[in-house]
């Protein structure tokens, strides 16, 4: 077992450089949400214009869109503090 001092810990007890599984625990969620609110939208929209299923499939397709592009800003964001914590910089 490893000595820690008390600056290698942050107010909340953890090591800054743990990277926290709740932080992480919504995108699932939030995933499904995005889809499933652009699903609706995408409806309201066909009953509103009477453009069959063009709108619901439009909104399943951009609430999938807006969901990864979402997620993939989180996980670089991420992918950059762990890299700057640990000291790795890219190899550009």
């Amino acid at each position: 077992m490893t000595d820690q001092s008390p600056s290698d810990f942050n107010k909340s007890g953890r090591r800054p450089d743990e990277l926290s599984a709740a932080a992480f625990a919504g995108i699932g969620l939030q995933f499904a949400i995005g889809i499933i609110l652009f699903l609706y939208l995408g409806k309201w929209i066909d009953s509103r214009f009477a453009t069959g299923p063009a709108g619901v499939i439009a909104g399943v397709f951009i609430g999938a869109a807006a969901s990864f592009y979402s997620l993939y800003r989180r996980l670089t964001a991420a992918q950059r503090r762990d890299d700057k914590l640990h000291g790795r910089g890219s190899a550009r």
